[in-house]
């Protein structure tokens, strides 16, 4: 058995607890709360990799048995300060992934302090209300280079036959700045490259593609910052040459940017 990765455009903040935004985020719940139907088994647990967890000179690992909550995000309704999301934590997982780093000659540490943060515990909570799938939380790197982090999500893809599920959570457009008709067409652009590299192209020419994301169409705008593009990175590495399919696209999120999610294999 198993598993696929996945690559998902998480949104913004706490939507799924904030009925206003329920309706602007139907088709993203609609995709993640069908992930667990599409799987080959219910997964032991899921490596959350997300794109609010950057850490200098190597990656970290959440290693707490019942990890606690990290609000990071402002000026939302005071409720969303309050959410728990009680998803058991897998100090055994922690260790399989330090381990299967330190194979491969990547840095890590364990962390046993820090909590989900909204880049974890929002697509989780979508894709398994009851909170009953382990969780294990993984850093991306500061630096943000897409070679060290292709070579991470190669490191992991042992996990997928281990019945674990590597999910990167970030997003395929981040330019608050740029949201909105004014992010439209560079958003879009950026969105038919991705399309381009990883569903349309070989599969082998994938890696280099993203190693030089910088010359896609509309790179920089799409991404000022790369940390909510680096967990694709990682999650093609664990891909393999898996096919690439995408299972989540839209046009109008954020009033009028391009979005979408990936899975591999």
């Amino acid at each position: 058995m198993r598993q696929p990765v996945y690559f998902i455009s998480h949104g913004g903040g706490p939507w799924p607890w904030m009925a206003e935004a329920r309706e602007a985020y139907g088709p993203l719940s609609a995709a993640l709360s069908a992930i667990p139907g599409t799987l080959p088994a219910r997964p032991d647990a899921i490596l959350m990799v997300s794109a609010h967890w950057m850490t200098p000179g190597g990656v970290r690992v959440g290693s707490h048995p019942h990890p606690g909550m990290v609000y990071d995000y402002y000026g939302f309704p005071a409720h969303t300060y309050q959410i728990r999301y009680p998803a058991p934590g897998d100090p055994a997982l922690a260790g399989r992934v330090l381990e299967l780093l330190g194979a491969g000659g990547i840095p890590a540490e364990a962390e046993a302090q820090r909590g989900y943060d909204h880049g974890a515990f929002v697509p989780a909570y979508v894709m398994a209300p009851e909170a009953d799938i382990p969780m294990v939380q993984l850093s991306i790197e500061a630096d943000f280079d897409p070679a060290r982090h292709i070579a991470l999500g190669r490191a992991l893809a042992p996990l997928r036959g281990e019945n674990i599920l590597i999910v990167g959570s970030g997003l395929s457009y981040h330019n608050l700045r740029r949201l909105g008709p004014d992010g439209a067409e560079p958003s879009a652009q950026f969105d038919a490259w991705l399309q381009s590299v990883l569903i349309d192209g070989p599969a082998d020419r994938r890696e280099a593609a993203l190693c030089a994301w910088e010359q896609a169409p509309a790179a920089r705008i799409a991404h000022p910052q790369e940390d909510h593009l680096i967990p694709l990175h990682l999650a093609l590495g664990a891909a393999g040459g898996d096919a690439a399919t995408c299972f989540h696209h839209e046009t109008r999120a954020f009033g009028g940017i391009t979005v979408s999610s990936f899975r591999f294999g």
